[in-house]
């Protein structure tokens, strides 16, 4: 690291809760703007201590990615897992990483147990071999402020496969790879078999043929456990959609409400960057619920349950991500008020027989019927494969939406997160709320905002000694299958021997 004034303020900066802003506004008054770091070949030594701090201290971290495509998607919804997984590597292989999101949350016990101190990183990268890259995953990624002329111009580099020599010491996207895996925490991605492969591939080694090599080998890579948010809010928090905007949303709004009861609730910090930082942060806006208004147009079927509508932008329905949630809510507040009104007729009539009854059964978990033929999500998915050619809005991006996600992005709401205002003239032109959402660092952001809530909203630990969260760990979520790929290193697979290479070499090294 130089020894120039910049550098020290960001090592220091990094290393430091000093650093940390307090809010002086209300919450309700404060439109919470997310400083996300961007990292690119110019200033990518400046910030690597950093980045490599952020994630040392780090108690877990959130990682997305942006593809140049995914390829045939009828192979990536195939019901043979075995073959589903040749098909994302596949991809892997003749594909690139466009850019890597990571997220550092590093739990704050000093201030309340569920507090965090949040560094948002948004690397872009450069592939220097050749790949394919899909117009419709340009188109997509263009009309969200991704910028292509940066990636070409200042795109960090790096290739993929096997190490080509001895580059655990060097200051490279593969070494920052390794240093994740040093650090041994816990991973968090949404939907998160496809970055999986590509992360393997593209920064650690060439992939196995087998998936059960692959996850013996990621069970070794990452001790700690890999979480997968989709399975998380679906299969446990039971949310009646799990796409990312849906889930980060929804569990804005659910910690508002445990905020106002007074009962425990997720609280974030970031840091207060210096003023020679301000052209590498791009804000993102995170608005209030107050600010929602009540919008005259029902909302699209499509979008609402998948995040994800054939029509794009030129839809005559709403795709407000507060409208949808409003909407759920109404509709499953219903169902409990016809429910209790149908107990109590039961009750009465069966107390003038003299006969028992039982309470009220569990509301089971509320589930979204926006199909008018009745066809199940996995046919639907099909469906939507079958046609992609047509109505895709960018295969790119679909690994995280789980083939849903829509090509308007949706605005994010308010949190109870301790942040700096951002006078007009310092903020990027991409922070109004749903301009350039889909970014790898702020999906990164979002996905390890809601593993944080989920953790809050399943109450304390009986065991601390254990897996971080033992009902998702090491679960990753399968489109269309009703139970998740386990990471688990079975007696009949063996790592690969590239794998087993690696580690002796990363630990060696380290």
């Amino acid at each position: 690291m130089a020894a120039d004034s910049d550098d020290g303020a960001v090592s220091a900066l990094a290393a430091s809760d000093g650093g940390v802003s307090k809010c002086s506004k209300s919450e309700k008054e404060l439109v919470v703007q997310v400083p996300v770091v961007d990292v690119q070949s110019d200033n990518f030594k400046k910030i690597w201590p950093s980045l490599l701090l952020a994630i040392k201290t780090a108690s877990f971290v959130a990682v997305d990615t942006e593809l140049s495509g995914l390829g045939d998607r009828k192979s990536l919804l195939n019901q043979c897992i075995e073959e589903r997984y040749k098909a994302v590597c596949q991809a892997a292989r003749t594909r690139s990483v466009l850019s890597l999101g990571l997220a550092c949350f590093k739990q704050q016990p000093d201030k309340s147990e569920h507090s965090y101190l949040v560094q948002v990183f948004n690397l872009t990268l450069l592939c220097v071999e050749e790949y394919v890259i899909e117009p419709k995953s340009v188109q997509f990624l263009v009309q969200h402020g991704f910028n292509f002329n940066r990636q070409y111009a200042h795109g960090i580099p790096y290739h993929k496969g096997n190490d080509k020599g001895d580059e655990s010491q060097s200051q490279s996207v593969r070494t920052l790879f390794l240093e994740l895996i040093r650090a041994r925490r816990p991973l968090v991605l949404h939907n998160g078999l496809i970055d999986l492969v590509f992360l393997y591939q593209n920064f650690y080694a060439h992939l196995p043929e087998s998936l059960g090599t692959f996850t013996a080998d990621l069970c070794e890579m990452f001790p700690a456990g890999i979480y997968d948010t989709k399975y998380a809010v679906e299969f446990h928090a039971r949310f009646v959609a799990s796409y990312l905007e849906y889930a980060f949303r929804k569990c804005e709004r659910e910690n508002r409400k445990q905020q106002a009861a007074g009962s425990p609730h997720l609280t974030l910090e970031f840091c207060s960057y210096p003023s020679s930082m301000r052209a590498h942060i791009d804000y993102r806006c995170c608005t209030s619920p107050a600010t929602h208004r009540p919008h005259p147009t029902s909302v699209c079927d499509n979008f609402s349950a998948y995040g994800w509508c054939p029509l794009g932008t030129q839809c005559p329905r709403s795709h407000n991500i507060d409208l949808i949630i409003d909407a759920d809510e109404a509709a499953v507040e219903d169902k409990r008020r016809r429910r209790r009104r149908r107990e109590k007729r039961r009750r009465a009539l069966l107390s003038l027989s003299g006969t028992q009854t039982s309470g009220e059964a569990e509301d089971g978990p509320p589930v979204k019927q926006v199909c008018e033929d009745g066809l199940k999500v996995e046919e639907i998915e099909q469906e939507v494969a079958d046609n992609d050619t047509a109505n895709q809005p960018g295969c790119e991006e679909d690994h995280k939406n789980d083939l849903e996600k829509g090509v308007e992005a949706a605005r994010p709401g308010g949190t109870d997160m301790a942040t700096p205002e951002v006078p007009g003239s310092q903020a990027s032109p991409n922070s109004v709320p749903g301009d350039g959402l889909h970014r790898a660092g702020f999906d990164a952001f979002m996905t390890g905002y809601v593993m944080a809530y989920v953790k809050v909203s399943r109450g304390p630990q009986p065991c601390r000694s254990g897996p971080w969260l033992p009902e998702c760990h090491n679960k990753v979520y399968l489109s269309g299958k009703a139970v998740p790929l386990t990471v688990a290193k079975s007696q009949f697979s063996r790592s690969s021997k590239a794998h087993t290479q690696k580690m002796k070499l990363t630990w060696e090294s380290s």
